[in-house]
């Protein structure tokens, strides 16, 4: 079997607990106890109809017992989490990084989904992956700029302090325009990627916003005062930066010959 449906199945497996995070960490439940069980009827969800993506296909998208419809998102979380496994297989190959990178992509998943929803971003989700994070700079992972060189301990720790410092700054100046749950969100991705990612993944998540939000404002009637969650734009460009963060030096190295 190809390595490559190997991550596809795993992203899947993984995406339908991604699933339970998402729907119990707002709601300050366990994500362990109890089993999967249907929101409106509260019978336990037989392991066969919790297959990914296939189950959801096959039931069309409704609970077996009281014909409920499940929400959309449960296949869009397994689907997204399973072809962004398949894509840190093909950028990084099967190494330790690889590991690290696909626990980061499922993280900024849950945070995007649960940011969108409520929010928030979970301190269960950034808390833990700082000193990970650091842990793993220091030890595994490559530099998304230069993937021949290590990203190393110094980087890490100056891109968690860029990372974080930037934004608790841009809270301060804003007084409260930034949430804690965007500072501590940074400081893990700066863990993980460094200071230079840092800055590239705010560019890209304040571009992408700035886009969105005046998107919105001119079709949908949104006002200026209209609360936007930052986490999920500050998630895309986390993931834009992993996978491409060199080409997009290369090509702005490039443009400034």
């Amino acid at each position: 079997m190809s390595v490559y449906v190997i991550a596809f199945i795993t992203g899947a497996l993984i995406g339908s607990f991604l699933n339970v995070c998402i729907y119990r960490i707002p709601r300050s439940e366990s994500i362990v106890y109890p089993a999967s069980r249907c929101t409106s009827c509260g019978n336990p969800i037989a392991p066969w109809d919790n297959i990914p993506i296939v189950s959801y296909l096959i039931l069309g998208g409704r609970c077996r017992h009281c014909s409920q419809r499940y929400s959309a998102l449960y296949p869009l979380v397994e689907t997204l989490n399973a072809l962004l496994y398949t894509a840190v297989l093909w950028r990084f190959g099967p190494v330790w990084s690889s590991l690290v990178f696909c626990i980061f992509v499922s993280s900024l998943i849950v945070i995007t989904f649960i940011d969108l929803e409520f929010q928030i971003i979970p301190d269960r989700i950034t808390l833990p992956g700082i000193p990970l994070g650091l842990l793993a700079g220091a030890l595994l992972l490559p530099d998304p700029f230069m993937r021949a060189a290590d990203l190393g301990i110094v980087s890490s720790l100056v891109g968690l302090l860029a990372g974080g410092g930037m934004f608790y700054l841009v809270a301060v100046l804003s007084r409260g325009g930034m949430g804690g749950g965007d500072i501590k969100m940074m400081a893990m991705v700066g863990a993980l990627t460094g200071w230079k990612a840092v800055l590239l993944t705010t560019f890209i998540g304040s571009l992408t916003g700035s886009v969105i939000g005046i998107f919105l404002m001119v079709f949908r009637g949104k006002g200026r005062k209209t609360k936007i969650p930052f986490g999920p734009f500050l998630a895309f460009g986390s993931l834009v930066t992993l996978f491409f963060g060199q080409e997009i030096l290369m090509w702005y190295l490039y443009l400034h010959k």
